[in-house]
């Protein structure tokens, strides 16, 4: 907003020289002389090449619309299935769709345009055409590495397909109905399902086309047109993995390890490594006589012969649960559930993350320390010391969830599945703190002067007076139930306030004792808080935000232009309230919460789970796509995209009201438009113009402080263009 004698270079060059003659006519000798206009133009013209230059490096550079800048990590996430063709290595994830290497796992880029459906189970290449399986939206063909998809789904009437295969000429898709096959590269599907309800892998050797469904082993000797069962289900519980090559056929199974065959599945023999510890086959991979077999554990064994001898993968393969494997060359390819993709170029003896680029990581925590950037997510706490242009794994989990991080000084927690624990030296070490928590997924931390809170999933509060050292229960006022998940905490007015699964609990002797504090709260799980000043916010599940200004004894909604997700995450700067909604993005309100206007422009993923302020800048953890950053300077002049602007003019109701002094009057505007804004007394006369000027689109907040007036009802009303409307609001004393 353009202040009373306050006419800056910036204004100029955001509106240029006719805006700011245009508003120098409009506001006339009450907001510039006429010698200051003509002497401000007079310079302004002598300057105009200066200005147009300064104009074109500032286009160039900072563009007018401000947006989100999605940060190098930190990289990883789910990888559900890998394939090669060529010198190309795809990549299919959870959520986050297809990335390519082409620099043997060195980068990766993302390759999505046109795949609508994100979670991608299976790939599979044929010639330059390759396929993408995906849960939600059928199958995906691509003839250009990935640059451009095309839905191929005519006759597939099955949208989650978890399995692709070529034989022949045909393409399968195993799916959550059976079987289909294509003749045309997936142009058209027909269903071939005799004796096949759901079918989770295939394999193809010569003629023969095996599918796995359930526990059982099923064979086609005619692409699919009939099968037979080519074993009983003695595999126990489900098949996870098939891979044939030549006469042998590897099955991988969920509790019962490996198996092989050599005549079309009719006899098996295990085939389990004797180091292994683990029964649970996820992945299979083979070309010639090598032989790849992934666990859930994490453990990768290779055998050149066929599965008859095995070797155990050497140092850095430190993800768990691996989900996919694949020979490129003479590389082998590993990419796991939580922590993206790891490459050996020594066959199995040692193993690198090659995870640069794979930006699918969910980010469920985010905190400041000095100025580091930690970031927990789902297997790991990551550590950015320049503003996220990088990030180091500081190497603290195995795949476990880092729910939650606090500082206090150089102590950094964090609460994950399995405990608290603390890093001294900025997450180069970390040490369990977990004596005395008997519960083990700690999914909030605050920190109170010496002490510190443990928010957890059905244990309730636990408090530690020594950094961890040990705990002790703090439950009292606490009912058994979901009262007991604590994931969130706030401090305010020494009070401490616990958002749990029944709403919020506020204690006023440090954890003792705590009290139900949740009248007007609806929702009523609640994932996040913030405070300002006396005005306490509250993010919920399923009810938006709510605000209190007496420490929770009553709870008013205040979610006016906000999506129906979860607020799983707010945050304050000065007088810009922040909410991270997931599914939804990020939104910023000025009025405390009265409305709220969607902060997007670049977002590309609006899942947030969390939100930090670190420096000049705003942080969004997300769901699938890393950290993101946006400058704090731009979110305070932020200009609605086009998307965003309100559809129509719009006066909110004042905020608080009644009032005493002072109250929040807020309206929108579809299009730039001189605004006059003016408060009269009951009897029509004019007690104050708080706004007269030309505003851009978008939504406004005014102040007005009626200091010296006395109590009773008073009018306000706003003109815009053609548009007027006027609304009550009361001064109470």
């Amino acid at each position: 907003m353009i202040k009373r004698n306050d006419i800056r270079v910036n204004d100029v060059l955001h509106c240029g020289l006719a805006t700011f003659q245009r508003y120098a006519r409009c506001n006339g000798p009450s907001h510039l002389t006429k010698g200051a206009t003509d002497e401000s133009l007079s310079r302004l013209h002598r300057g105009r090449r200066f200005i147009f230059v300064v104009l074109c490096l500032f286009t160039t550079a900072n563009p007018v619309h401000s947006q989100w800048i999605q940060t190098n990590g930190p990289y990883g996430g789910n990888v559900k299935c890998l394939a090669v063709s060529g010198t190309n290595l795809f990549a299919g994830t959870q959520s986050c769709g297809v990335f390519l290497s082409t620099n043997s796992g060195t980068s990766w880029t993302e390759v999505n345009s046109g795949l609508i459906a994100t979670n991608v189970y299976c790939l599979t290449v044929s010639g330059t055409s390759l396929f993408a399986g995906t849960y939600g939206g059928g199958v995906f063909l691509s003839t250009n590495n990935g640059t451009s998809w095309t839905a191929n789904n005519t006759g597939l009437t099955a949208s989650d397909v978890y399995s692709l295969a070529i034989s022949g000429t045909n393409l399968l898709a195993g799916t959550s109905t059976g079987v289909f096959r294509s003749t045309n590269n997936g142009t058209n599907w027909t269903a071939i399902n005799t004796g096949l309800t759901y079918v989770s892998a295939f394999a193809v050797s010569g003629p023969n086309l095996f599918a796995a469904q359930g526990s059982s082993v099923f064979l086609s000797t005619d692409s699919g047109t009939n099968w037979t069962a080519a074993s009983s289900s003695w595999f126990g519980n489900s098949i996870s993995a098939l891979a044939a090559n030549g006469t042998y056929l590897f099955v991988g199974t969920s509790g019962f390890g490996g198996f092989r065959s050599t005549d079309n599945g009719s006899n098996w023999t295990p085939m389990n490594p004797p180091s292994t510890t683990s029964a649970d086959v996820s992945a299979l991979a083979v070309t010639g006589t090598n032989l790849l077999m992934g666990y859930r554990n994490g453990s990768v064994f290779l055998s050149t012969n066929n599965g008859t001898s095995w070797t155990p993968a050497g140092t850095g393969l430190t993800s768990s649960a691996v989900s996919a494997l694949a020979f490129a060359g003479a590389s082998l390819f590993a990419g796991t559930e939580k922590g993206g993709i790891f490459l050996s170029t020594n066959n199995n003896t040692s193993w690198t993350e090659a995870s640069s680029g794979l930006a699918s990581s969910n980010v469920l925590s985010l905190v400041r320390s000095g100025t580091n950037l930690f970031a927990g997510t789902y297997d790991d706490v990551f550590l950015s010391t320049n503003d996220g242009a990088s990030w180091t794994a500081t190497g603290l989990s195995n795949d476990e969830s880092v729910y939650s991080l606090a500082v206090n000084g150089n102590n950094i927690f964090a609460g994950m599945h399995g405990g608290v624990f603390l890093s001294t030296n900025n997450g180069t070490s970390w040490t369990a703190v977990d004596s005395g928590l008997t519960n083990s997924d700690p999914l909030s931390l605050i920190v109170n002067g010496t002490n510190l809170f443990a928010g957890t999933f059905g244990g309730g509060v636990f408090l530690s007076t020594n950094n961890g050292a040990s705990w002790t229960a703090v439950n009292s006022g606490l009912p058994p139930g979901p009262a007991r998940g604590v994931s969130s905490f706030a401090l305010s007015g020494g009070n401490i306030f616990a958002g749990t699964g029944d709403g919020v609990f506020i204690s006023t002797n440090n954890g003792t004792d705590w009290t139900l504090a949740s009248a007007g709260l609806t929702g009523p799980a609640v994932w996040s808080f913030a405070v300002s000043g006396a005005n306490l916010f509250a993010g919920t599940q399923s009810g938006g935000v709510f605000l209190s200004t007496n420490n929770g004894t009553t709870w008013t909604a205040v979610t006016s232009g906000l999506p129906a997700g979860s607020v799983r995450a707010l945050a304050v700067s000065g007088s810009d309230l922040f909410a991270g909604v997931n599914p939804g993005g990020v939104f910023r309100s000025t009025d405390n919460g009265t409305t709220w206007t969607a902060v997007n422009t670049s977002l590309t993923n609006n899942s947030v789970l969390s939100l930090a302020m670190s420096g000049t800048n705003l942080f969004a953890g997300t769901g699938g796509k890393g950290v993101w950053r946006r400058p704090l300077s731009e979110l305070m002049a932020v200009r609605p995209s086009l998307e965003e602007l309100p559809p129509r003019f719009n006066l909110k109701q004042n905020y608080p009201n009644p009032f005493n002094p002072a109250t929040i009057i807020s309206f929108r505007l579809p299009s730039k438009s001189f605004v006059s804004l003016k408060v009269f007394d009951a009897l029509g006369r004019e007690v104050s113009c708080l706004i007269s000027e030309e505003l851009p689109a978008g939504t406004h907040a005014q102040q007005w402080n009626a200091a010296g007036l006395a109590s009773g009802v008073y009018l306000y009303r706003l003109n815009a263009g053609a548009y007027t409307e006027t609304k009550k609001l009361m001064l109470l004393r």
